[in-house]
C-alpha cells in the first residue's frame, strides 16, 4: 500500500490504494480531464474546506499532507468555478471539491470555503502509462435500461436533492421494494450516494463509476458514460431507480442529456427549489412538469402556497414526518404500486 499518500474519494475506483505505481511530472501538453495525479497540500484553506476519503470519511487536511486525485472542470453556482486548463506552470492551485476534484479555481461564492492549496508532484503513473479515472473502469456489457426511475431535478445545487432522494428511498424500500440510487450529473462528491445507500438503497452508482471527475464535459464523452452507469444499475435487477441530477439542468453538466435519454423510465419527477420563484423559472425554460415540489421552497406554509399559487403544482415540506403519507400514495400512483405485494406491475 502506497502509505506516503492520502487517496480522495474520486481515487475510490483506481485500484491505486494497494497496487504498485509511481508519480512523476509530464509536460502540461500531455494533461488531460480525469488524470491522476499527486500533490502536496501547501494551504489548508478555510477551516470547513476538508477532504473527503475513498471511503466517504471527511478527513481535515495538514500542510504537507500528499494527496491523490484527479483533473477536471467545476463549474458551480453557489460555491466555486475552475478548471485544470487554467493552471500555469510552476504555480499553486486547488481542490477545487473536497472528493479531489483539481484544478484552478477562477471564481468562487463568498459563502464557499476558500479552498485547499496544492502543488503538483507528478502524474500517476502505472506499468509506464498514464493512469487515470476511465482506464481505470472495468468495461462491461451495454444493457437496456428498463427500470422505473423516479427522478431528482433542482433548482440550483444545495436545493435539497440528495435529502429528498433519502426519505424518497426510504419510504420505496419500506413498501418492499429493491432501490437502486445513482447520481448521474454533478462534481464528484461520494457522500451523497452513500447517504442513499445508507437510506435503504440496495446499491449506488455516480459518474465516478463510468470515469468521470465532474460531468462538466461534452455530450458526446458524457453519454458514454451516463450508458454505462445506467448498465451498472440494471445488473443490480432493481424494482426502481431514484436518480438525481446534480446541480440543475440549466447548467453545463448534461443534466439535460440525461433527462432525455431516460425520458421514457421516468415515472415521477421531484422538484427541488430553492424558492417558489426558481420553480417557476426552471418550469419555463426547461419544459419540466415536476408531480411534486420540495427542497426550500417548502419550507413554510406561506411558501407552499406561493408555489401552488404560482405553477399550479402540488409541494410537500418532506422533513414534516406529518407528508410521508401524502407522498407515499404518490408514489402508488405514479408506481403502479399495489398492496400487499407492492411490486411495479411493469418494468
Amino acid at each position: 500500500m502506497q502509505y506516503q499518500f492520502t487517496f480522495t474519494s474520486l481515487a475510490r475506483n483506481s485500484g491505486l490504494v494497494n497496487g504498485n505505481f509511481e508519480t512523476r511530472p509530464i509536460p502540461f501538453s500531455q494533461w488531460a480531464t480525469g488524470d491522476f495525479i499527486a500533490v502536496e497540500l501547501m494551504k489548508p484553506g478555510s477551516e470547513s474546506a476538508r477532504i473527503e476519503l475513498c471511503n466517504g470519511r471527511m478527513m481535515d487536511p495538514l500542510k504537507g499532507e500528499r494527496l491523490i486525485g484527479a483533473l477536471g472542470v467545476r463549474h458551480a453556482t453557489l460555491e466555486i468555478t475552475g478548471t485544470w486548463k487554467e493552471i500555469r506552470p510552476h504555480e499553486r492551485f486547488h481542490l477545487m471539491t473536497a472528493a479531489g476534484l483539481i484544478g484552478k479555481a477562477t471564481s468562487s461564492s463568498t459563502f464557499s470555503p476558500i479552498p485547499i492549496q496544492v502543488e503538483y508532484l507528478g502524474h500517476v503513473i502505472r506499468e509506464g502509462v498514464k493512469c487515470t479515472m476511465r482506464n481505470s473502469v472495468k468495461p462491461l456489457p451495454l444493457r437496456p435500461f428498463n427500470l422505473p426511475v423516479v427522478l431528482m431535478v433542482g433548482t440550483s445545487m444545495s436545493a435539497g436533492k440528495t435529502t429528498t432522494a433519502r426519505i424518497v428511498t426510504r419510504e420505496l424500500k419500506s413498501m418492499g421494494l429493491r432501490v437502486i440510487g445513482a447520481k448521474v450529473t454533478g462534481a464528484g462528491r461520494y457522500r451523497d450516494i452513500l447517504a442513499v445507500r445508507d437510506a435503504g438503497a440496495a446499491a449506488v452508482f455516480d459518474f465516478v463509476d463510468a470515469g468521470l471527475p465532474s460531468t462538466v464535459c461534452s455530450r458526446e464523452e458524457y453519454t458514454p458514460a451516463l450508458e454505462h452507469m445506467l448498465s451498472l444499475m440494471e445488473g443490480e435487477g432493481g424494482d426502481v431507480a431514484v436518480i438525481e441530477i446534480g446541480a440543475s439542468p440549466l447548467e453545463p453538466y448534461n443534466g439535460d442529456v440525461a433527462i432525455d435519454y431516460i425520458r421514457e423510465n421516468i415515472r415521477c419527477i421531484m422538484l427541488c427549489a430553492s424558492d417558489p420563484y426558481a420553480v417557476y423559472g426552471v418550469m419555463k425554460s426547461f419544459g419540466l412538469q415536476p408531480d411534486l415540489v420540495s427542497g426550500p421552497a417548502t419550507n413554510t406554509i406561506a411558501a407552499v402556497e406561493l408555489v401552488e399559487k404560482l405553477c399550479r403544482l402540488r409541494a410537500l415540506n418532506l422533513l414534516n414526518p406529518n407528508t410521508r403519507p401524502a407522498l407515499r400514495q404518490l408514489l402508488r400512483e405514479k408506481l403502479n404500486l399495489h398492496k400487499p405485494t407492492e411490486k411495479p406491475c411493469t418494468r
